[in-house]
């Protein structure tokens, strides 16, 4: 999202690895997991872009049938919404 729709107001930089709050029950629900987002040395995700990546999910019983292929969710810092993701492909399938 850009920063005028509410997103970060700064880049996600390369090297280090992002955890947002993943949030697949709606705006209303709290019930999240942690997902690792890590991006390569020198790429930088200004607000407002659009990329594709590999990412793990800390998962419990309850989020594993809602983790399906197109399946969109909001990313959160804390409780605010800074993007929405969309499932493209599931690369170790959940258990």
């Amino acid at each position: 999202m850009s920063t005028e729709e509410g997103g970060r107001k700064s880049p996600l930089l390369g090297g280090g690895s992002y955890r947002p709050n993943h949030n697949f029950f709606g705006p209303d629900n709290r019930d999240m997991c942690i997902g690792f987002i890590e991006l390569p040395e020198g790429q930088q995700v200004a607000p407002a872009d659009t990329i594709q990546t590999e990412m793990g999910l800390l998962i419990y019983p309850t989020l594993k049938p809602k983790i399906t292929v197109g399946r969109q969710w909001r990313i959160q810092e804390g409780g605010k919404l800074v993007a929405v993701g969309t499932i493209l492909e599931l690369l170790d399938p959940v258990r």
